[in-house]
């Protein structure tokens, strides 16, 4: 019986998809419910999967853009995979064991015999380092051999270049394992045609550029509070949740309760009016081999940062193995991304449409600052907020980020979102 396996639809208004890549050669006899290869649109990954066991014909190939519901390859289902198929393959008559043994034997003797003869070589070259008295006697006195000098030798300097210039550029006389000097590379280009997700991501970056009116305002962090109860509690929290905690979920809480006094920080344009959620869905920002994902974290502002790190894991696990769904990428209010794993000091993040605003995370470096009257170093780390001025005024960007800086700076004060503590029991 022959069976079709058509393109699945990624979403109601995608029509189109690429053939990203097949995982099984035409031919080849497939288990049923296997993953036989991938497609992409412009707004997620999808496997397309095995209705039966047999044998695949592929129709389609890869990089070829096809309509949805196009069949992408059959399965011949009077072919059946062997049942070992896959299973190692156990040995168990004697003579068999025995051969395979004095063939291992006779491998480790030849790879002896081969690290022999490396040495001998090795040796010979550095028979060739000429040495001085003094060098000599400081390398006796130490228990060094050449090979100890050579191998701890880091850095050549100008000294030795220009005392081996001088003796006639016999750099040759020298040189151990290869030599000094690596070979240059041919000189070529490497040409890999777009796949639709990046295509798609260009133009929606592009088209922030145009249709926003996009200010990024900045405010710097003291962490040293987060990071020494990162320090003192990391095991007892992993041990209750299961999870680490990490910085991402200070961030993403402390802005979702941020916004409970900034809620046009939240809003967007739609038409003609201004939408402003009572719920905040995060989309974090995850770098995958297949470009940039951002995969949503729902009602954050009810969620403990057990439950967010929970989340987290779950959607970076799902973006970077291409199994996350279309709906898992959809309907976020608000962007958290961090460079700062990368090493980013600072940048200006871009607005994710609809979106109005994007939270910028960078590195953490020790930096001078000024703690009541006198210079410390402390932790700092610099944010930025992206934001749409149409939505957003300038009152609303920088008392965002200020209130998200006190929260962080005063973990504790997540519990009264923000408000002083002692005016709360005041009533004040």
């Amino acid at each position: 019986m022959i069976i079709e396996i058509k393109v699945p639809s990624p979403g109601e208004s995608i029509t189109e998809v690429e053939i990203a890549s097949w995982l099984v050669k035409d031919g080849d006899i497939v288990n049923q419910d296997q993953d036989l290869g991938e497609i992409e649109s412009d707004k997620a990954t999808l496997t397309l999967n095995a209705d039966k066991a047999g044998k695949i014909k592929i129709l389609l190939k890869e990089g070829q853009s096809v309509g949805v519901g196009e069949v992408a390859c059959t399965i011949d289902t009077s072919f059946e995979p062997a049942e070992d198929e896959g299973k190692p393959d156990v040995k168990t008559n004697d003579s068999v064991e025995e051969k395979t043994v004095e063939q291992e034997k006779e491998s480790d003797k030849k790879h002896e015999t081969d690290k022999i003869a490396e040495k001998k070589a090795i040796s010979e070259e550095l028979s060739k380092v000429k040495i001085t008295p003094v060098a000599q006697n400081l390398m006796d006195e130490e228990g060094w051999t050449v090979q100890d000098v050579i191998d701890g030798l880091h850095r050549l300097g100008k000294k030795e270049i220009e005392a081996i210039k001088q003796k006639g550029g016999a750099v040759a006389d020298i040189s151990i394992s290869g030599g000094l000097a690596a070979k240059p590379k041919e000189r070529q280009l490497d040409r890999q045609k777009m796949t639709s997700l990046r295509k798609k991501l260009s133009a929606r970056l592009v088209a922030v550029k145009h249709e926003t009116a996009m200010l990024t305002t900045f405010n710097e962090v003291d962490m040293s509070n987060i990071m020494d109860m990162r320090k003192n509690y990391q095991s007892q929290f992993t041990e209750k949740h299961g999870v680490k905690l990490g910085f991402m979920s200070f961030f993403i809480k402390a802005s979702a309760l941020a916004m409970q006094k900034h809620p046009m920080v939240n809003a967007m344009i739609d038409g003609d009016e201004i939408v402003t959620p009572n719920y905040v869905d995060v989309s974090v920002a995850v770098q995958t081999p297949k470009g940039l994902m951002v995969p949503v974290i729902r009602n954050t502002e009810s969620m403990s940062l057990a439950q967010i790190e929970e989340a987290l894991k779950q959607l970076a696990t799902k973006a970077r193995s291409g199994k996350i769904s279309l709906q898992e990428m959809t309907g976020g209010t608000f962007t958290v991304t961090n460079g700062g794993v990368f090493g980013s000091m600072l940048s200006t993040p871009l607005i994710n449409p609809p979106q109005s605003a994007i939270l910028g995370m960078h590195n953490i470096v020790e930096r001078p600052v000024a703690v009541n009257g006198k210079v410390e170093i402390r932790p700092i780390m610099y944010t930025a907020l992206s934001y749409d001025h149409r939505v957003i005024d300038g009152k609303d960007s920088v008392g965002f980020l200020v209130t998200l800086k006190t929260m962080l700076e005063n973990p504790e004060l997540m519990l009264s979102g923000g408000d002083d503590l002692k005016r709360l029991v005041l009533d004040l």
